[in-house]
Parts: structure tokens; sequence; C-alpha cells
């Protein structure tokens, strides 16, 4: 895994890759869309969903096979096969994933009970860890001593397993739970996955060359191909929606991506004194599933206290709240892809560009975006103080 090649940065072939993944993402979800019609995989109208005629489901089939073709093109490359080579990250992604997918297919078509997911999303974790996915160090701001600042977690391979398996099991949900309106999971998984990947190729570059970085960008790549192949299906007004099959993939992948990149870097290479070099993985991480993460802790908080299963369905998201305040579907989704974007570049860009004027920037950005979001219900009030 230290084996370096030669410095620069594959950026073409990773574009490549991600076009490869999107166009057939596109071209696949017509089919599977006349699929899913035929097999009654349809999501009819409920009291909690903001949709009013019947949508079909299994996006997140055609999604996968997009991914499929993606890794298929990049084992073609000589220079993304190193990514095969020196890892199997791929590989338990493709299993992984498939199985995730098919098991989101029967919900979309059966239903399944939560339990059964949740064993069924386990298992999927299992798959991952089993082939060498999984967290082996992380760097905590205490425990150095006079000559570094901090130290060095070091797992062994249950505890690195079943932090893996922690983070895909509530990465899945999380994302399943914010699919709630037309293009709201696809744009987030094509942010963050897109944030993965610019965050691995900054790794790639600080490091040299080390073939360990490969294998998370090229899933980030694929992932965020995958992802923008399906919004144009997908968003508002929705011909087809991506369903528990999507929503759990894009889990799976952004947690097995996310453990790739950070879960095994080098710390050697950072300054034992640069506070922000070292924490970097956590910002990237915590920021690109901050939002997902956000809706999931809420909604569970939400429906313990009201004495309700935490997998019970209602309707306070916070893409429904924007609803409430006065937005449009379209414009809520767009502002929420505005504030996903905002953290989790503005994360990356920590870790490749000068400190402060990220955090500048970022602030501007961020008070501009919470400006937005309330211009309804400023508005609203306005014209109630003038009638």
């Amino acid at each position: 895994m230290n084996s370096a090649v030669p410095a620069g940065l594959p950026i073409r072939e990773y574009l490549l890759v991600g076009l490869v993944s999107a166009a057939l993402t596109f071209l696949l979800t017509a089919v599977v869309r006349r699929f899913a019609i035929k097999v009654k995989a349809v999501a009819i109208p409920r009291k909690r969903d903001v949709h009013v005629v019947p949508i079909p489901r299994m996006g997140g089939v055609a999604m996968y096979f997009g991914v499929v073709g993606g890794m298929a093109m990049a084992h073609q490359l000589p220079v993304l096969r190193r990514a095969f080579e020196y890892s199997f990250d791929p590989i338990a992604v493709l299993l992984g994933g498939g199985v995730i997918v098919l098991i989101g297919a029967l919900d979309d078509r059966f239903e399944l009970d939560a339990w059964t997911k949740l064993a069924g999303q386990v298992m999927c974790a299992g798959i991952l860890v089993l082939f060498g996915v999984q967290w082996v160090s992380l760097w905590v701001p205490w425990g150095g001593d006079a000559d570094a600042l901090g130290n060095v977690l070091m797992f062994d391979r249950n505890q690195g397993g079943l932090l893996a398996v922690l983070l895909v099991v509530v990465m899945v949900n999380a994302m399943n739970f914010v699919d709630g309106l037309d293009g709201l999971a696809g744009g987030l998984g094509f942010i963050a996955a897109a944030a993965t990947c610019t965050f691995s190729l900054g790794l790639l570059a600080q490091s040299g060359g080390d073939v360990g970085t490969y294998p998370p960008a090229l899933i980030a790549a694929t992932l965020a191909g995958a992802c923008l192949g399906f919004l144009p299906h997908n968003f508002q007004p929705a011909k087809i929606f991506m369903g528990d099959s999507g929503s759990m993939m894009i889990g799976l992948m952004l947690a097995a991506a996310s453990t790739s990149a950070s879960g095994r870097i080098n710390y050697i290479s950072f300054d034992a004194t640069d506070v922000v070099a070292l924490l970097s993985p956590l910002f990237v991480v915590a920021a690109v599933l901050f939002l997902p993460l956000l809706d999931l802790v809420l909604a569970v908080i939400r429906r313990t206290r009201r004495g309700e299963s935490p997998f019970a369905a209602d309707k306070m998201h916070l893409h429904h709240r924007l609803l409430e305040i006065g937005h449009s579907q379209r414009r809520a989704v767009l502002l929420i892809y505005l504030w996903a974007g905002m953290l989790a570049f503005g994360a990356v860009a920590v870790t490749l560009f000068d400190t402060s004027a990220v955090f500048w920037t970022m602030c501007a950005g961020l008070v501009v975006a919470a400006l937005i979001s309330l211009v309804p219900r400023l508005r609203r009030q306005r014209e109630s103080t003038t009638t």
C-alpha cells in the first residue's frame, strides 16, 4: 500500500470514468423505469409525501450499473488500474453495493420492514470490512508530547471494522431519511462524492502518488457520475425515484469512500504541529455527511421523544421545514445543495488553500445561504406588519 507512482494527477482519467458512469446511468434509467412500472414498484402518494401522482422507483438499479460501467472503464485505463492492483476496496464496493441495491430493490417493490433492512445493511457493511475497508488510524487532539500535538489512535481489525460498520449503517440511513424531495438525495450524493474525490486527489498530490489514494477517488468519481446521470430523470418534476435501492447505495459508497480516504492516512506526511492538516480528514468526513446526519439525528430525537420508533416516518425533515417556510420544491432542493456544497467543498478547500481565506469565504457564503433560506419568512413578516 505504500508503493508510490510518478507524480501527476490523473484528473482526465477520473473525469472520463465519471462521465461513463453518468452516461450509462442516464441511458439505463429509462429502461429501469419501464421495468419498475411492469413489476409494480411504484410509489403511491401517502400523507407525508410531497408527490401527488404514482411514480416508479428502483432508480438505484440504473445507478449501480452506471457505477459498474465506470469501474470497468477504470480497470482498462493503465493509470487507474492501480486502484484494483493494490486494494480490494473497489471490488468490496461492487459486491457490497450490489447486495444493498438488491435489498433496496426488494424494498421498493415489497416494502420490507425496518429491522430486515437494518440486518441487510449490517451484512453489506460486513462485506466491506471483509475486503479490508476499515479504519486503521485516527488522529485525536490529546495525548501528545512536547514535540507533537495530539496522538494517533491505532485500531486493530475488530475495532476498525466495527467503526466502519457503524459509519456505513449511519450513512445509509441518513441518505435514506433525506431522500424526500425530487433530486435531493441524488444532488447531495453528487456533491458529497465530488468533494470526497477532490479530497482524495489532494491526498494523491501530497503523498507523491501513494497508490492507497487511488481507490477512494475512484469510488467517489463513479458515484458522482451515477448521481449526475440520474438527476435529469429525478429533478422536479421527477419521472422516477431512486428508491431505497439508490439512497442506500449512495450511503454505502460515501461511507466506503470516506473510510478508504480518511481511515488509512499516513500521518507521518503531516507536520506534527499543523492542527488543520491533521484534522482535515475529520473535517471532510464531517462536512460531507453533515446535512444527512443532522437530519437523521433530529429525526431520531424527535421520534423517540414522542415515544415512537426511530424508523417511524413523519413530515418534519429539513426539506419539509423549508417547504413550510414558503420555498418551492425546486428552491428548497437548490438551497440544500448550496448548504451542502459550502460545507463539503469548504472543508476540502481548508486542506488545499490558505486556511484564513477559506474560513472567511465560507462564513460569507453561509451568511448568504442563511439569508436566502429565510427570505420567504422575512417577506411574510413584513407583509403582515404592513397590513
